[in-house]
């Protein structure tokens, strides 16, 4: 009996240990900024670094987000940090904070009420979340959830917003849709291509995928995906200034 109870103690004593340096280890990965480990761009994407993607860029007559916000371009820190970067882009590029922003002094005290970068640094932020944040920066935000707006509806508001220099958009969608690994994504856009009808993602997860254009559709269903921890879909934000 007595040796029963000891094993039951040494197997206890085991599996905590073992569920240990499993926490351990997934905390390392997701505080440990990201190495560069560039995936295959799907072919339904254009990447901005190919001859294709120049080109529409070059022929894009709505880009004027394009300069302020590769400017200030932010690569992630960490692998949760894709809304974190996006909005030090943002708030940078409307000049909103002075000096401008990096991905830890974004975290104020008032931040860190909302979503403190440890809760970010393991399990992200929602739409919400990041307009909150943002606002907290003195940023105006209109956040649109992807269920309750339409197709058309997100092309005239992006058309509209990359032919104007004072606000930006951010997208939050699901990577699977594009054909990209991952999930639920957050990055800027920066251009528009009226004539293939694409738009400029800024990925801010550039070790993993380049910036790409994707088709207005395409960004529209990857946002009406619904965001597992909400329940609600995903969609974006436009920021302006106050």
């Amino acid at each position: 009996m007595k040796s029963k109870r000891n094993l039951a103690i040494q197997l206890g004593i085991i599996t905590a240990s073992i569920l240990g340096m499993g926490a351990t280890g997934i905390s390392v990965y997701l505080l440990t900024p990201s190495a560069i480990d560039r995936r295959l761009v799907p072919s339904k994407l254009i990447a901005l670094d190919s001859a294709k993607g120049q080109q529409l860029l070059a022929q894009s007559r709505a880009k004027q987000d394009y300069a302020s916000l590769f400017e200030r371009f932010q690569t992630q820190k960490l692998r949760a940090y894709c809304g974190v970067a996006s909005a030090v882009m943002v708030v940078n590029a409307l000049k909103t904070s002075s000096p401008p922003l990096t991905q830890d002094s974004f975290f104020t005290p008032a931040a860190q009420r909302i979503r403190s970068p440890y809760m970010i640094a393991f399990l992200g932020m929602s739409l919400e979340q990041l307009a909150m944040l943002l606002q907290n920066h003195s940023v105006r935000v209109k956040t649109q959830f992807a269920s309750d707006t339409s197709l058309e509806q997100f092309r005239v508001q992006v058309r509209a917003n990359l032919s104007n220099a004072n606000d930006y958009v951010i997208v939050n969608y699901d990577r699977a849709a594009l054909g990209q690994e991952g999930g639920g994504h957050i990055s800027p856009i920066a251009a528009y291509h009226e004539p293939s009808d694409r738009i400029l993602i800024a990925d801010v997860s550039s070790y993993k995928y380049p910036s790409v254009w994707v088709s207005v559709s395409d960004l529209w269903q990857a946002m009406k995906t619904t965001d597992s921890t909400t329940r609600r879909s995903r969609g974006y934000l436009i920021a302006r200034r106050w």
